[in-house]
């Protein structure tokens, strides 16, 4: 099969699970678009993409019939409403239809940043995948699941300190046996992020251009020594914040609140460094990632690749190799 061929293939892939709602089992997100798109760059031939929808799907349930956006309400106006996502994915898919993605990009991801936590990064993720694949009604979908979620986690930080480092640290030690009895990833995030020593550690950043670069690499090496599920989101989610960032107005905004998110999934995560996996050559890494039904060691390996081209640095191929590791 050809490199068009392979790409026709996960279009029409990405066309047949629109009949997907965005969550399954009470709030656990799609991860079949995310996880396509993730096998494509990875090399996945059209069968092992057929194979992998086909497996994902049967846990997936039936997309909830189309709504209308009423004409005369603002797009704001149902932000963090779940109900809401036939209605957004209605709305998004005309207004991209109509003016374009970059058109539309310009105007919503300012106040989409502002709740870029959404189902723990998901609809962050899941916009950022849609956007390089080209695909409209994938967009559409993912924009309108990040709405539909929307997260504020905190205003964004207007203090001092270049560095994020010290401040999670000091986090850490300040929240120190914090815990959340929330089972998803997201609900823990919003119970930290209302701790007295949260917002005054997050607030005191001073927001630079190497803030977002500073945060990943923080994320892969927390990953890397940790194994941690949640840290594994802080990667996709870096990942997916530089590929967002130059379709933003006021980048520097946008990971101030991309910052309040990510030290909010820091804190939930709870993760504590317990030694590296050893580091493995990705073209091994690649083979399983492609022959893997695990939808999120499939996103992880795929980001860690693509991070490491843009950034370099081997924290990237030792966070992908732990994802490997025995558990």
């Amino acid at each position: 099969m050809t490199q068009l061929e392979r790409k026709t293939e996960l279009e029409r892939l990405l066309d047949d699970g629109a009949r997907f709602d965005a969550e399954y089992r009470v709030g656990l997100s799609n991860h079949l678009p995310m996880a396509l798109l993730a096998l494509h760059r990875l090399g996945a031939p059209g069968h092992r993409l057929q194979a992998f929808a086909a497996g994902y799907a049967s846990r997936l349930e039936p997309a909830p019939a189309p709504v209308p956006w009423p004409g005369t309400q603002p797009w704001l106006s149902r932000l963090g409403q779940r109900g809401a996502w036939p209605a957004y994915r209605s709305l998004f898919g005309q207004w991209l239809a109509r003016a374009g993605a970059a058109a539309v990009l310009a105007q919503v991801l300012p106040e989409l940043m502002r709740g870029c936590g959404a189902a723990a990064f998901h609809g962050l993720i899941r916009s950022a995948c849609a956007l390089q694949t080209g695909h409209t009604g994938e967009l559409a979908d993912g924009l309108a699941y990040w709405a539909c979620r929307h997260l504020p986690l905190g205003p964004a930080p207007c203090g001092q300190e270049p560095d994020p480092l010290p401040l999670l640290s000091r986090l850490q030690a300040d929240l120190a046996g914090w815990s959340s009895q929330q089972n998803l990833i997201f609900q823990r995030m919003a119970d930290a992020a209302v701790a007295p020593a949260f917002g005054r550690s997050v607030a005191a950043l001073q927001v630079g251009p190497d803030t977002l670069s500073t945060l990943a690499r923080q994320a892969a090496a927390l990953y890397a020594a940790s194994g941690n599920f949640t840290a594994l989101h802080l990667v996709t989610s870096a990942h997916a914040m530089r590929v967002l960032l130059p379709h933003v107005g006021q980048p520097l905004l946008a990971v101030g609140h991309y910052w309040c998110a990510f030290a909010a999934g820091f804190v939930a995560s709870g993760a504590l460094g317990a030694g590296s996996a050893p580091l493995l050559p990705w073209e091994q890494l690649v083979a399983t990632a492609v022959q893997s039904d695990d939808e999120h060691l499939v996103k992880l390996v795929d980001s860690c690749r693509e991070q490491e081209r843009a950034c370099g640095g081997e924290v990237w191929r030792l966070a992908a190799s732990r994802a490997l590791a025995p558990q």
